[in-house]
């Protein structure tokens, strides 16, 4: 580290901490091919109880160890704190996002290869797959096509229409991709969006992928606790809730 000055010792051990958790989940997306060859990937975490940010970018292939986060801590006003490796410019623009939201965790602009894809299509990606649907009633991703209004933008908006949903298709590039947990939850749920995006596009040559079958809605809520265990969930995603949570409320 070059700079920590004005950093508490509670976010300089955090920083350290997700370092060490960006470098698995660079590996593991790596190693997965969950990212695309030329390692578009960047991660911005809450620092907590503090109005900071740690960025986190992938170094890529040229590096002797690429898994190696290029580091940066801002405050709220942009102004940089530990930026050793990294200004923390890339997803520094997401601020604004960290801003409006209090609880809001993590957020990383990637490039993968099947979001991609449909990123290509200035197509909305349908949550067609099972377990992405399990902890949300969100039922596809948007896109973000028009570049005149900022991508912070959109995603607030987003967000202001569905605070489930969990990401964005960047028309003509790759997807942006957040959460409300922390870090982990976030390359989880990047894992799951890109599988899900290259099962559906693999489903193609079979006819395209199909709508859930009868029950599965309701299985899946259930079993996120999305919906009570009494509850009866109809095939187009009617919940009917049971005489006595309905009279609770």
């Amino acid at each position: 580290m070059s700079q920590t000055t004005g950093l508490s010792k509670e976010a300089v051990t955090f920083v350290l901490t997700a370092e060490q958790d960006a470098r698995r989940a660079f590996r593991v997306l790596r190693e997965t091919h969950t990212i695309s060859p030329s390692g578009t990937l960047g991660f911005a975490v809450r620092i907590p109880g503090e109005d900071k940010i740690v960025t986190l970018g992938y170094a890529g292939l040229w590096e002797d160890d690429p898994d190696q986060p290029r580091t940066a801590v801002l405050d709220f006003d942009g102004n940089r704190y530990w930026a050793d490796q990294g200004d923390g410019v890339g997803v520094a623009r997401y601020l604004k996002i960290f801003k409006k939201y209090p609880d809001f965790q993590a957020i990383s602009h990637v490039h993968t290869p099947h979001l991609g894809a449909y990123s290509q299509a200035h197509s909305e990606l349908p949550l067609l797959y099972v377990p992405n649907r399990r902890f949300r009633f969100t039922d596809s991703l948007p896109v973000y096509i028009n570049r005149r209004q900022g991508e912070p933008d959109f995603i607030i908006e987003s967000i202001e229409k569905d605070r489930q949903v969990p990401g964005i298709v960047e028309a003509n590039g790759g997807a942006t991709i957040w959460s409300w947990k922390g870090l982990r939850d976030l390359t989880n749920q990047i894992v799951l969006l890109e599988e899900g995006a290259r099962f559906q596009i693999l489903a193609a040559a079979l006819g395209g992928s199909k709508p859930f079958g009868p029950g599965v809605l309701e299985q899946q809520w259930r079993m996120g606790k999305l919906v009570p265990p009494e509850a009866r969930v109809d095939d187009d995603g009617t919940i009917h809730l049971p005489e006595s949570v309905e009279a609770a409320e």
